[in-house]
């Protein structure tokens, strides 16, 4: 090392850390930044950088880099949760972007709880992020910086949408259902906090009417806020059967309720597909590994996240430019066993 003594307190900067190795600070910054230009540096050098910086605890400063490019190169995601199904496989498409794109994220889950969901666009921006993404949420709170959702159907001028079509997703689904001879169908109606609902819900009762079936009253479950537990779908079941069983087939909010349901089905005495068939929705991973494994509707989850991500990146790259307001992801219909022809005894 240099001769140049070692600050006696406090942090040092690149300058004073160049002087106490005696190296240039492009090649310790290089080092520091696992640059792929830094495989040229001789290894015993490397060694030195990382000995001397965790000796006189010196980092990279970041944040004043960020300042001379004015960016901080993160972004923040604000969803309820990150719980299995829906947000995993969405955050996967996210993730995969960021790092593409060499960015960061923040990420604040609300659990539905209205003050975390104003206080983090705030405490987000604090932090220095360059835009918002939101998974699932409404944008109730305005912001300067750019602002993707997905699946959060805001409605704001502006604000980029990425969102299904529900419309679409419907017909696939009791096309299916009717198709097979079921005709007296259960409905599962997602909890009223979460975006998605309304739409698809008006898009299950326009495919019906147009289909000639009857929704009834009876048969319709709604899921109450926390939609993320089999358990919500295995006690709304639950309840169902033990009031009527004069129905040949249910369609599922979601997949991890659907899972639920079939247990459900399973305590009560009945098979699934024999005596009710069982439809999910996002397809998410275990869905195929469930037993039996499960018919869904497939929301193109990674994609929709990915795609999202990459909104986001180019708004932030291009404030002037011209953004979609609404982006409509195509679903599709997977057949596997849970669902199968009605049986004519009790359809």
């Amino acid at each position: 090392m240099s001769k140049t003594k070692s600050p006696e307190a406090g942090p040092i900067n690149l300058k004073q850390f160049s002087q106490l190795l005696g190296l240039s600070q492009t090649t310790i910054s290089l080092v520091l930044n696992d640059s792929p230009a830094a495989k040229s540096i001789p290894v015993h050098t490397r060694e030195r950088v990382f000995e001397a910086a965790r000796k006189f605890h010196y980092r990279p400063n970041y944040f004043a880099r960020s300042l001379r490019r004015s960016r901080s190169m993160s972004v923040g995601v604000i969803a309820p949760d990150l719980s299995e199904g829906y947000f995993t496989l969405v955050m996967r498409g996210v993730e995969e972007a960021l790092l593409k794109a060499h960015y960061f994220y923040f990420t604040g889950n609300h659990y539905w709880n209205p003050e975390l969901m104003r206080q983090y666009p705030r405490l987000l921006m604090e932090r220095a992020v360059d835009g918002f993404l939101l998974l699932n949420t409404p944008a109730t709170v305005r912001s300067p910086l750019p602002v993707v959702s997905i699946s959060s159907h805001t409605g704001v001028a502006d604000v980029s949408d990425i969102v299904l079509d529900h419309g679409k997703a419907a017909e696939l689904a009791l096309g299916h259902l009717h198709e097979l001879g079921h005709r007296k169908i259960a409905f599962m109606k997602g909890p009223e906090i979460i975006p998605d609902t309304e739409h698809r819900w008006a898009s299950i009762l326009e495919t019906a009417r147009q289909l000639k079936i009857e929704v009834w009253p009876e048969l319709c479950l709604q899921l109450g806020a926390d939609s993320f537990s089999p358990e919500v779908g295995y006690s709304a079941m639950k309840k169902l059967l033990e009031g009527t069983r004069e129905f040949t087939a249910i369609f599922c909010f979601n997949d991890i309720a659907a899972i639920g349901v079939i247990r459900a089905i399973g305590d009560a005495g009945l098979r699934v597909p024999e005596d009710i068939s069982v439809i999910g929705f996002d397809d998410i991973i275990s869905a195929a590994y469930q037993r039996p494994s499960l018919t869904t509707v497939r929301q193109p989850l990674r994609d929709m996240g990915y795609k999202g991500a990459q909104m986001l990146l180019e708004m932030i790259d291009n404030p002037d430019a011209k953004t979609p307001t609404e982006t409509v992801m195509e679903p599709e219909l997977i057949v596997r066993e849970s669902t199968a022809a009605a049986n004519t005894l009790r359809k």
